[in-house]
């Protein structure tokens, strides 16, 4: 498929904010993007991460947290950005994303503390013992077309991605979860656009839950999410591994990391989720 430039991607529109004054951004939240009704936590926070790359001095997302307060639903949000620290290499800024009851009261959805910086002036200096997933070749993965058909409404956002799923963990698709905590697959936006630093925000949350394949099913909300991104992604699909090693207490954990086309890892992220009840 032909790279979608960034006027025409579908998930430039969506995440696209408008500054209405100094410090307040309103945006739209598709529909699009939604998961049983709800809006996935990753589209959130790349909704999120665009005020906040507007408001601050710095351009590109380093180090991301987020909580989530409240489940949130397509339609009218407003965000609240204010910077904390302006220096020469990173500048701070926490951002709260709100939505409105019919009755008109404000609900806090997220609310994030991050930091920015420029991936471009990074030293090209890497001292890593990480090394890229082990999945097979996009042909040989699985897609949602490979599967039995979708529950209607259950998942807009898979319309929107492209997801390859490595065949090892996707035995909860036809009923046979592995046991294990794993998932891995190829990673595109399904309009060809290719990734940067603010999709990365929401590739570490795009892939079914690490659950599915430990025989949980359901919505997986999500409590907390930190992701740190590393550099700027190259050209090409993006590979995506998440590992849960520890379910307690009705929640687990998922730790993510995303590689790209250069065998770089370009992106890390630790999920605190909560697991339905049974």
């Amino acid at each position: 498929m032909a790279q979608a430039s960034i006027a025409n991607s579908e998930f430039d529109r969506d995440t696209a904010v408008t500054l209405r004054e100094e410090g307040v951004y309103d945006a739209e939240l598709s529909a699009g993007w939604t998961i049983f009704g709800a809006v996935n936590g990753g589209y959130l926070l790349a909704v999120v991460g665009r005020a906040l790359g507007d408001a601050l001095p710095h351009p590109d997302p380093f180090s991301v947290s987020a909580h989530y307060l409240s489940a949130s639903g397509p339609g009218r949000a407003v965000i609240r950005v204010q910077t904390v620290r302006s220096g020469r290499t990173l500048s701070t800024g926490q951002a709260s994303l709100f939505q409105y009851t019919e009755d008109g009261t404000e609900v806090e959805r997220i609310r994030v503390l991050a930091s920015y910086g420029d991936l471009d002036a990074l030293s090209d200096d890497v001292r890593t013992t990480a090394k890229p997933p082990a999945i097979p070749p996009i042909e040989h993965c699985l897609g949602s077309e490979d599967g039995p058909a979708p529950i209607p409404g259950s998942a807009a956002i898979t319309e929107r991605l492209r997801l390859k799923l490595d065949p090892a963990t996707c035995g909860w698709a036809v009923g046979a979860p592995s046991g294990k905590g794993e998932m891995r697959a190829w990673f595109e936006l399904a309009d060809g656009r290719d990734a940067d630093p603010v999709s990365l925000l929401l590739a570490v949350d795009a892939l079914p839950p690490t659950a599915f394949e430990l025989g949980i099913k359901g919505w997986v909300p999500t409590v907390e999410l930190t992701t740190h991104v590393r550099c700027r992604p190259a050209p090409g699909p993006l590979r995506v591994s998440i590992v849960t090693r520890n379910l307690a207490g009705g929640f687990l954990e998922e730790d993510a990391e995303i590689w790209d086309s250069a065998d770089r890892l370009v992106a890390q992220s630790r999920q605190l989720a909560l697991v339905p009840r049974g």
